[in-house]
Order: structure tokens, then C-alpha cells, then sequence
């Protein structure tokens, strides 16, 4: 089955066989990409590679420089300097062009509140000189892949935040683009509409469409995303799959200790040289080890009680203090 009928029977709009996607081997490409405002460098030179259907997730601390490189991607802002590419052409020369095949999912909502759901998606398509008659027929498709149905006569301002993001989506996808930017999509959503979303956007990568994401979840990350760049000032920190850089960046297990804040630093010092490497964060002491039990019990031998205690497998969050040395909403 090819991608246009895939498509339309997943209820999303059927324009998406045709060429625009296939007659490039790579969707985004960049190289010794910059980006200054003024004395500060937001991107400090990094090279990219995105090919069509890839998951990709461009994951930093804030002000790492994510959000400049997608407004970069997106058209909307001009490189310093260095090279940029997007579905084969250039954004700062072809602006309009790149922007009529991508979707773009901004952080924070723009629906019109006062129109109702339907017609978000109705005058959005008007936008792409898309029919009246083919924007009806692609605002019930998105309804229904968004499971909108029901509230298709509602006001924007009558639904809940995560159908509004369910929404936000559906209307990104009103000109069947190729490729879709979308910046942390469900920020601020409860489990349940999270997962709700992370569906709708595992089907659209299933059918063939290239997702450009950015998150401070690392549980969606690693559902979503097939590779991460983790970027820091600017810079290209690693890159790879989610399982790639846990292996690569951190040991299989990490231990977390409590000890209480006035005796972590302590303790780390007599715990020294156990496993891999021994951190001390601001309310626990981190062991980074292959066995997590093993140095459960040389804690135990050298006589420390901690308050709490956990073995876990090693995360992307583990990556990121690891590479960055601090967290991702910091």
C-alpha cells in the first residue's frame, strides 16, 4: 500500500504521496550552521543530517540554542553563517517554499478561541490556498485523527489543553507537509493526554512523516525519537539513539542515595572509587555502576544507613547530567 493511501485511511488529508519528500535524500542538512545575535552565539557552528521518516529530537538545557536552530529550520530566521538545507532548498533564499512543506507546532498554542475547532482547520487551510471544498474534506479527516469529533462544534476556548495541542497538531498538518516541527509538544499536559498524543504522533512517523522535535521529557524522547543531538551552548554535545547514548555516556544501572544534604558530599568521599563514577547532586549522592546491588552492598560494609535508597537502570536524564551538568529545565 503506498503512502497516499496509508494515509488517507489513517484519516489524515491524501496529498502526501506525491514527490516532495522522495526526491531528496536527506530532509534537513546543515553544515557549520551559526546563528549570533549581537555578541552571543545561540548556535556555534553544528552540522546536521535528518533523512525522510526519521523521529529526530534536539534535546538541550534552555538557552542550549534548540530554539534558534528550529526557527532556522523553520524559515523564520536568518543564519549568521554556514550552510542550510531544507527539503533541498535554502530558507533564507526560498523562505516560502520551505515553509509551505513543513507543519510547525509552536509551544504555546495560536488557535483563534473564538472560532470553533472545525473551522480552526477550515481558515487555516484557506491560508494554503487549499478549496473550501478540500478544506472541509481535510478538517474531518484531522478531526478524526485527532479524536475531535464530538467537540468539533466547541469553541477553542471550550476544550480541554490537551485536545487544544491535539488540535494545534491537526492544524499543522492542514497542507499535508512533509516534515513536521514541533516544539515541546505536551508541556503541561497530564499523563493521559500525553499519551493520547505521543499515539497520534508514533502514527504519523509510522505513514512516512519526518518529525523535528524538541522535549524536556526523557521518557518521550525515548518513545518518540529514533536519534537525539544533545546540544549545549550552542554545540553539538553527542549524537545518537536514545539506547546509544545511555550505552556509550553512562553504565547500565545507577544507584541513588539519601543521605540527607549536610552528609552527602561526606559520604560520596568514602564511597569513592566504588562503580564507575560517584556524583553528589544537591539532595542525593549518584553511583553510576553495571551492578547496582554490588554497591548497595559495599555501602552497607562501610557502615553508611542512607535515609533512601534506589537501583534504576541508566536514563537519558543520566545522559544529560552527565554531558551538560545540569538538567534540562534548569
Amino acid at each position: 500500500m503506498d503512502q497516499q493511501a496509508r494515509r488517507g485511511g489513517d484519516g489524515l488529508p491524501g496529498a502526501g504521496g506525491d514527490e516532495r519528500g522522495r526526491a531528496v535524500e536527506t530532509v534537513i542538512r546543515a553544515r557549520s550552521l551559526v546563528k549570533r545575535y549581537g555578541d552571543f552565539t545561540a548556535v556555534d557552528g553544528i552540522d546536521l543530517d535528518v533523512p525522510p521518516g526519521e523521529s529526530f529530537g534536539l534535546l538541550g538545557p534552555n538557552g542550549a540554542g534548540k530554539s534558534s536552530t528550529m526557527r532556522m529550520i523553520g524559515g523564520v530566521s536568518r543564519r549568521t553563517s554556514g550552510e542550510l538545507t531544507v527539503l533541498g532548498l535554502d530558507p533564507d533564499v526560498d523562505g516560502p517554499a520551505v515553509r509551505a512543506g513543513l507543519g510547525v507546532v509552536p509551544q504555546d498554542d495560536t488557535l483563534d478561541s473564538e472560532l470553533t475547532v472545525r473551522d480552526n482547520l477550515r481558515v487555516y487551510g484557506r491560508y494554503f490556498g487549499l478549496s473550501r471544498a478540500e478544506c472541509r474534506e481535510r478538517a474531518e479527516r484531522l478531526l478524526a485523527f485527532a479524536h475531535l469529533e464530538e467537540r468539533a462544534g466547541a469553541k477553542v476556548e471550550e476544550i480541554s489543553g490537551g485536545m487544544r495541542r491535539r488540535l494545534t497538531i491537526a492544524r499543522a498538518l492542514i497542507s499535508d507537509p512533509h516534515v513536521l516541527l514541533l516544539d515541546e509538544p505536551t508541556t503541561g499536559l497530564d499523563p493521559q493526554a500525553r499519551n493520547l498524543l505521543w499515539d497520534r504522533l508514533f502514527r504519523l512517523k509510522e505513514q512516512g512523516t519526518t518529525l523535528i522535535l524538541t522535549t524536556h521529557y526523557m521518557d518521550e524522547a525515548e518513545q518518540l525519537c529514533d536519534r537525539i543531538v544533545v546540544v549545549d551552548q550552542g554545540r553539538i554535545m553527542a549524537e545518537g539513539s536514545p539506547a546509544q547514548l545511555i550505552r556509550e555516556h553512562v553504565s547500565r544501572e545507577v544507584v541513588e542515595l539519601r543521605f540527607g544534604r549536610e552528609h552527602n558530599a561526606e559520604v560520596a568521599r568514602r564511597i569513592e572509587g566504588v562503580g564507575d563514577r560517584v556524583e553528589v547532586l544537591v539532595d542525593r549522592v549518584v553511583v553510576f555502576a553495571d551492578d547496582g546491588e554490588a554497591v548497595l552492598e559495599h555501602v552497607a560494609r562501610e557502615g553508611l544507613h542512607p535515609v533512601t535508597s534506589l537501583v534504576r537502570r541508566a536514563s537519558l536524564e543520566d545522559v544529560f547530567l552527565r554531558l551538560t551538568g545540569r538538567s534540562l529545565i534548569e
